[in-house]
This record gives structure tokens, C-alpha cells and sequence, in this order.
């Protein structure tokens, strides 16, 4: 059987290079350079992708030896019905090995079609490196790559400032746009490079901050052979991603124009703020994600689907969503919902194992980044303490017991963290406090929360009265206590 490559796939059209795009891998494969591709088709947007790799080079050969090409398979809900489509994604039209032909780099510096700078090189890539030098070929960092590339290209056009570029980094850190910027200026001024470059980095370069959303799997392991079978070809690059996305870009209303995303299908916007929007998914998304794990894992549960899908947890979480999470966002009712609506297909997707201990990781941080302000702004609009979100918050001090049904739960935290839980657990094991002590404990501690919860009117007989529950009932009966209780 062949590999896929233009040989055995010719049904698609070159475009002039527009995008130069830091990151190989399957995310931006199954998100970006997906949305390139539908630009082309539906709003002639002209304009293919170079892509260049952050680390090793060990895919670059590959995507060259594919010539760009691989299929992009989109499962999941869709209009409230499972959808299994695929695609084969065309918009690639080279990879650049940084460390075999920087020089192929440097001319692409000089591009008269180059616009715009795409990254993902995940939340550590966005760093600065005094070790990193110009000369260098190539630098360290993403950023002291895109340093010297910049330079190269504003020495290439003499300063030109029509010929900067519009860079948006997709790296899951808020302000990526700003931070970007900021390692770019540290390398300028590190290498003493001259002022008018500085100016032309503020003049002439856009630098966007951006809000990605799709999982993306990536390669089909379990069903790569029969997906082989069913297209023909051989195809080491293949992406498997969720049907949903979403791509919020922060920045000036102009590059709608060069961006035009309101002439497709695509659910991408370039908007002035992108607050509401990352605030929405990370209460509504993460922050629920967050709640149900401990709840669903300690009621037997495995995965997220498994979560939503079963009587007592699915209720939880929709409850929780609709009544306790949504009433504290600003913003469009209308538009929050559907937002919400999306989340719960999105969950159920059978495509998708999403592991409720993968999502385990670092919880009491996530709890606190993620669901506390929606507790905190519940109980400042409502005046008493939201039940399901206050029930998660003792799930998940329960969680750190480490146990579920006699087997051990491998709890994934700070060491500090674990162990101040493990030693208050052990106090209550001994006997030498009672469930009242520990709950008190527990919520007073501000390393674990940036705030002692007990603070906060009856939120801690509130805790204390549910890790009874548990104790004494287990999840799954304190569960339906809850339940039976919101609905009297």
C-alpha cells in the first residue's frame, strides 16, 4: 500500500507561503492549519502554511516525505448526532528542518507573501534564554527563533514597516500575545540589536493574544489499521479531533479583513477582549471538568463520558452548569447556554476517552483557579453557598483521602499538598480528630486556596455535613442525599 502524498493525491490547489508556523504536532495540524484550509476554500484567503519545529525534526521529515498531506478525521457530536467525517488537510506546503537548512529559513524571511505567525510550542515554550545568541542556527526557544527571524526579515526590507507580521501564538497561557512580544524585546535588547528594530517590532508587527478550543487526540492508535483499510493509503501523520472548536484572536478590528473568518463556517472571531470568553471556558469547561472528577471517580466512574451518562453524576453536572455556574457569568444568556450545550455534547462524545484521573492532575490548584471564584461570586449574588459546587469542594478533600472502595488512588499533586493532606487524614484515621477538625483544617488552609474558606458563612458546616455523608454512606448515597435535597 502507498504513503499518501501528491502522487495519490492531486485534488487540491498551491498557495502563496502566508503562514510561518512554529509547531508540528497534532494540534495545530487538527485545529490551525484545518481552519487555513477552509479559509482557502470558502473566503480566498490564498495562502499556505511553512512549518517549522520548535524541538526535534523527527515529523518535519515525515510531513515533507507525506508532501504536507495527511487526513484529518473530525468524531464527535455534532447537531446532537455522533458525526465521523475525514478530510484530507492540504494547506502545508513545506517543512523547514531549522537544524539541517536554516538557510531555507532565512529566506523565508525575506518573503514578500509572509504575513502572519502561528505557534504552539505548549505552556513552557513561551521563555527567554540568555544563553540563546543570533548567531546561533538555530536558537534555543521559540521565542529567540521568532527574535531572529524578525531581525533577518526587517533587515531583509530595510524597515520597511508594511512588511511586519501578524503573530498569534495558540500556547494555552493568558496574555500569549503580550508574553510573546516580551521575549522578543528581551532577546533585542540581550543582543544589543539597534533601535529602529525595536521600533519596527511596536510599528510594524501585530502581536495577538488568542483562545484556542478542540481536543485533539491526535494519532489513532487502536483504529489506525482499519482506518488504513477503509482509505487506501498509508498515512503516519494522521489527526483524529473533536467536531467542536472554537479560535478566539484578540486584536484590532482590521485583521478581520486579512483573517476573514465571518465569510465561513469556522466559529473563529477576532474580538477586542477576549476575557469573557477564556472566563467562559474555563468556569464552564474546565471548572466542570474539575467538580465532576472527584464526584465520578469516587462513584465508581472512569471517564468523563462515563460521568455524564450515568443517572446520579449526569444530573450533578447539568444541575451544577445550569444553576449554579451559568447564574455567575456576565454576557449573553443566550450565548452562555448554547456554550454550555456544546460542553455537555462535548463530554458525551464516544469518540473520546477522556480519563477523569488525567484530569485528577493538580486539582486543588484547578479547584481554585477554576470553581472557586464560581463559589465565591455565588455566595456574593445569592448570599449562601451554592450545594453542588460546595458537595465537589468536599469530593474533592475526600478525593485526598487517597482511597476508593479499598483500592488506593494514585493522587498526582504537589508533594506539599499531598502530604498535608495524607497527615490530616492519618489524624482523622487515629482518631484524633473528628470530621468537624479536619473540614475546618482543610478550608482555613490558605497555601491550598489563597484564602481561608472559612471565612465564608456556612460554607464550612456546609463541608462538613457532606464528608459526613461520605463517611458514613459512601458517594454514590451521599450523592442521592443531594439530590433528593435540591429537589425538596
Amino acid at each position: 500500500m502507498k504513503s499518501l502524498n501528491k502522487e495519490i493525491y492531486r485534488n487540491y490547489e498551491t498557495y502563496p507561503e502566508k503562514v510561518l508556523q512554529f509547531g508540528e504536532g497534532n494540534f495545530l495540524r487538527g485545529f490551525v492549519d484545518w481552519q487555513i484550509q477552509v479559509l482557502n476554500e470558502e473566503a480566498d484567503f490564498n495562502g499556505s502554511v511553512v512549518v517549522v519545529q520548535p524541538r526535534g525534526s523527527e515529523k518535519i521529515e515525515r510531513l515533507n516525505k507525506q508532501d504536507g498531506l495527511y487526513t484529518l478525521y473530525l468524531q464527535g457530536m455534532k447537531d446532537e448526532q455522533e458525526v465521523d467525517e475525514h478530510l484530507v488537510i492540504h494547506s502545508i506546503s513545506r517543512g523547514i528542518n531549522l537544524n539541517a537548512d536554516y538557510d531555507a529559513y532565512m529566506e523565508l524571511a525575506a518573503s514578500q507573501d509572509l504575513r502572519f505567525v502561528v505557534s504552539n510550542t505548549t505552556e513552557a515554550g513561551i521563555v527567554f534564554n540568555s544563553e540563546d545568541k543570533l548567531e546561533d542556527r538555530p536558537q534555543r526557544t521559540f521565542p529567540g527563533k521568532l527574535a531572529a527571524f524578525l531581525y533577518y526579515r526587517y533587515k531583509a526590507f530595510k524597515g520597511d514597516e508594511s512588511k511586519g507580521c501578524i503573530i498569534i501564538p495558540c500556547e494555552l497561557v493568558e496574555d500569549n500575545g503580550g508574553k510573546v512580544k516580551g521575549a522578543i524585546l528581551q532577546y533585542a535588547a540581550h543582543w544589543n540589536l539597534e533601535e529602529g528594530f525595536v521600533n519596527w517590532i511596536h510599528e510594524a508587527n501585530t502581536f495577538c493574544s488568542s483562545l484556542v478550543d478542540r481536543i485533539v487526540p491526535g494519532f489513532p492508535k487502536d483504529s489506525y489499521q482499519e482506518k488504513t483499510e477503509q482509505l487506501g493509503y498509508l498515512d503516519e501523520l494522521m489527526v483524529t479531533g473533536e467536531q467542536y472548536h472554537l479560535w478566539v484572536i484578540e486584536g484590532p478590528a482590521w485583521v478581520k479583513d486579512e483573517l476573514p473568518f465571518e465569510k465561513t463556517k469556522l466559529n473563529a472571531k477576532i474580538v477586542d477582549d477576549l476575557t469573557p470568553y477564556r472566563t467562559r471556558k474555563v468556569r464552564i469547561l474546565n471548572g466542570t471538568h474539575t467538580a465532576m472528577t472527584p464526584v465520578a471517580y469516587l462513584c465508581g466512574l472512569d471517564s468523563v463520558a462515563d460521568a455524564v451518562n450515568h443517572k446520579e453524576v449526569g444530573a450533578f453536572v447539568r444541575e451544577l452548569i445550569a444553576e449554579e455556574i451559568l447564574p455567575t457569568l456576565e454576557g449573553s444568556a443566550e450565548e452562555l447556554n448554547t456554550f454550555a450545550i456544546d460542553v455537555l455534547d462535548r463530554f458525551k462524545n464516544p469518540y473520546i476517552k477522556h480519563y477523569l484521573m488525567s484530569i485528577s492532575l493538580n486539582s486543588i490548584s484547578k479547584f481554585r483557579t477554576r470553581d472557586l471564584p464560581t463559589l465565591l461570586e455565588y455566595v456574593t449574588r445569592r448570599k449562601a453557598v451554592p450545594k453542588r459546587m460546595t458537595f465537589s469542594l468536599s469530593a474533592l478533600i475526600y478525593f485526598y483521602k487517597g482511597n476508593r472502595n479499598g483500592e488506593k488512588i494514585e493522587l498526582q499533586d504537589d508533594q506539599e499538598i499531598l502530604q498535608f493532606f495524607s497527615n490530616l487524614w492519618e489524624k482523622y484515621n487515629r482518631e484524633e480528630i473528628a470530621i468537624k477538625e479536619l473540614a475546618r483544617t482543610a478550608l482555613a488552609e490558605e497555601s491550598l486556596w489563597g484564602l481561608d474558606l472559612t471565612s465564608i458563612p456556612q460554607l464550612e458546616q456546609t463541608v462538613t455535613a457532606y464528608l459526613e455523608d461520605m463517611e458514613q454512606l459512601g458517594m454514590q448515597r451521599a450523592l442521592e442525599e443531594l439530590t433528593g435535597a435540591s429537589i425538596k
